[in-house]
């Protein structure tokens, strides 16, 4: 098995790179939405959320309210701390098993946005970036999510830089340009995780 990390900034690509190497035959395991899954209602990830933070932080439906409990933690790094110690724990022990379901002779590519700042990298056999420059991001974050500048740059700035992203990575991919300079690039990237992967068994 090869474990593969895949990371980028904020409206990098990210996303689109991953969907990319499922389609060749990657199992994907994608970082965001198991956080989503372990805080479902009726886990005891939801539970032990709402015991650290309160009810406010349901909807009336009993759904996590992202908002509420975002608006509470980012503004205070001992809340952060807090969320971060009951949701990282359940990421990596859902990430440990889906890997372990993925087989021996498969390319696992965790998809996981905070890799440089949760300092990961040692987890994986090698680690992709995903790079595109700050104004292409803020462009993305702007144009296509609809985000205000304000709101972009503060996103940016709470992520790792470029620079730190960079010196951890094994191989980038390149996102500046147009979607379709980015699918002979994630091809390219791929036959290399595949010749690493023969080259491991």
């Amino acid at each position: 098995m090869l474990k593969v990390g895949l990371t980028g900034g904020i409206g990098a690509g990210k996303s689109e790179v991953s969907r990319l190497l499922a389609g060749y035959g990657a199992v994907v395991v994608d970082a965001d939405r198991i956080a989503r899954e372990v805080v479902e209602p009726g886990t005891p990830g939801l539970a032990a959320v709402v015991a650290a933070f309160g009810e406010s932080v349901l909807t009336p439906e009993g759904t996590l309210d992202r908002p509420r409990l975002g608006s509470l933690v980012f503004s205070d790094e001992e809340k952060l701390r807090t969320l971060n110690a009951i949701v990282h724990p359940l990421v990596g022990a859902r990430s440990a098993e889906l890997e372990r379901a993925a087989g021996a002779d498969a390319i696992v590519v965790h998809d996981v946005p905070l890799l440089t700042e949760n300092g990961l990298a040692s987890l994986y056999d090698l680690v992709v970036v995903v790079d595109a420059s700050s104004d292409t991001q803020l462009d993305r974050l702007t144009a296509r999510r609809g985000m205000t500048e304000d709101e972009a740059r503060s996103r940016m700035a709470a992520q790792a830089t470029r620079e730190q992203r960079l010196a951890i990575a094994t191989l980038v991919i390149d996102n500046d340009g147009p979607l379709d300079a980015l699918e002979p690039q994630v091809r390219k990237v791929w036959e290399e995780l595949a010749a690493r992967a023969a080259a491991e068994e």
